[in-house]
């Protein structure tokens, strides 16, 4: 089985049960596979192996843990074909919320973003560039498998993004930590694509002046701002609040 790193395009490396058994659900097509005699010999292992198309190679615990990315290896990996296509790969959605992510560079927080984004309805990610590839395994795991689900574009320019959601009339929103509209009176209404930037230096201007709406989360003192992961997911949850 190829290094983790190596995994790039359309491959991606899986790393655990949970994650082997997500691809398996999402009808993923399994390249390679590889597991430890304990994990499939125990009775969750040979439940899990029963769902996959084919055996996989064993390997004892210390052999497969030199391909694994995690520090604490769960007795199986996978890479399965994975591919993240660019703009035109995002499903148009009237009344769609999306986010746009400027140059997040951080693979963990790229997954704990999506995993948040999932559950409150996303309508499909898309990834300026310079950001994390979604396939890290950092990402994966952090995703907790809605990686493997949701709809992700890879290298998108925010004008391309405009032009394939123009139908929807999808207005563009930013996070502003003071003197933006307050989340809870905002109009949140419509197509809506919310952008984040990278960690440290946020939105870059180009992305900040095509932004329609600025959205405050009003804070209880002394608090100044909140941790974009979490600002993002109250906005998408009270977006869904609203909706559903």
């Amino acid at each position: 089985m190829r290094q983790a790193r190596r995994c790039k395009g359309d491959e991606a490396l899986l790393e655990g049960p949970h994650l082997v058994r997500e691809a398996a659900a999402a009808r993923l097509r399994f390249v390679e596979l590889v597991a430890t005699p304990d994990l499939a010999e125990s009775a969750e292992g040979r439940e899990l192996l029963a769902a996959l198309p084919f055996p996989p190679e064993l390997a004892e615990a210390e052999v497969l843990a030199t391909v694994f990315d995690a520090d604490s290896p769960r007795g199986i990996a996978a890479v399965v074909e994975l591919p993240r296509p660019g703009v035109d790969g995002l499903p148009v959605v009237a009344d769609g919320v999306y986010l746009y992510l400027d140059g997040l560079q951080d693979p963990g927080n790229l997954g704990a973003l999506v995993r948040s984004a999932e559950a409150a309805g996303i309508a499909g990610v898309a990834l300026g560039p310079g950001c994390a590839h979604p396939n890290h395994p950092r990402a994966l795991r952090a995703s907790a498998g809605s990686l493997l689900r949701v709809d992700v574009a890879r290298n998108v320019e925010a004008a391309d993004l405009t032009a394939r959601l123009e139908e929807v009339n999808a207005r563009w929103a930013a996070l502003a930590t003071r003197g933006g509209d307050p989340l809870w009176q905002a109009d949140l209404g419509g197509a809506l694509v919310l952008a984040l930037g990278a960690e440290g230096p946020g939105l870059s201007e180009q992305i900040e002046s095509r932004c329609h709406l600025h959205l405050t989360i009003p804070l209880q003192s002394p608090v100044e701002s909140l941790n974009a992961t979490v600002a993002a997911s109250l906005v998408l949850f009270e977006i869904r609040r609203r909706r559903v």
